[in-house]
């Protein structure tokens, strides 16, 4: 699966994972299904109930063309009607938990999702959706032809890397910080910081913890209050938040 590094208006990078094709063709037949389930409904109350038929037999032509339109109109706007109210999704893309968002971290709009609606007259239409299969999996970003002219992707919610695989870091409103001088390093350096310490942690080296710790105190000047080389640096982590985050 296609990892996607998503920048936030707040310049806080957020990493999420591509839908699976199996994920995006599951979505489209759920969602084929219910469109085939609308037309059935109708069909039955129309034609089984109130015996439509004989009203066709009456029309004209272009008046029969004018109620199929009608009875299809459903159909044709359920994709860009749905994912406008729910903010990307279909009732098929809701039940396997994938979302259609920015690449480049904005909010998703109804232009968006236009684009992505009138592109599937090509993605869909011309070779039975041979076009979509083989964008999205040919693509970086797993995108069909839709997306790239709308600057959009498709991410599963399920497998949305946590808050730990980023330099964010949990912090409530009452958190006071210890090390203002964490300032003085960049959103680079903390995301290497915190790599490095997880990475040591896991592998119980004390000695890249120690050397972590040694480097960060020559940087920025700052030093160790606690004694505790892990709890100086999960301190430093979530100053750096704090301060950042009410710059």
């Amino acid at each position: 699966m296609s990892e996607l590094s998503i920048n936030t208006t707040q310049n806080v990078k957020i990493n999420f994972i591509a839908a699976s094709v199996g994920e995006r063709l599951g979505s489209y037949f759920i969602d084929l299904i219910i469109k085939g389930s609308y037309l059935l409904v109708v069909g039955l109350i129309l034609f089984y109930f109130f015996h439509f038929e004989r009203v066709f037999d009456s029309l004209d032509t272009w008046s029969i063309r004018a109620v199929v339109f009608i009875i299809s109109f459903p159909i044709l706007v359920y994709t860009i009607t749905l994912e406008s109210i729910f903010e990307g999704q279909t009732f098929g893309k809701k039940l396997l938990k994938i979302k259609v968002v920015k690449i480049d971290g904005y909010q998703a709009g109804f232009g968006d999702y236009f684009i992505r609606w009138f592109f599937r007259l090509v993605d869909f239409s011309i070779m039975g959706g041979m076009v979509a299969l083989i964008s999205i999996v040919t693509s970086k970003k797993s995108q069909r032809l839709g997306d790239m002219a709308a600057g959009t992707a498709v991410i599963t919610l399920k497998n949305k890397i946590n808050i730990s695989h980023t330099i964010l870091e949990e912090i409530g409103t009452s958190y006071v910080p210890t090390y203002p001088l964490v300032i003085k390093l960049s959103d680079n350096d903390m995301r290497i910081i915190k790599e490095t310490f997880q990475k040591a942690v896991k592998k119980n080296d004390h000695e890249i913890i120690y050397k972590l710790v040694a480097k960060i105190e020559s940087v920025t000047g700052i030093k160790n209050q606690s004694g505790d080389n892990s709890d100086f640096i999960k301190v430093v982590l979530k100053d750096y938040n704090y301060y950042t985050q009410n710059m």
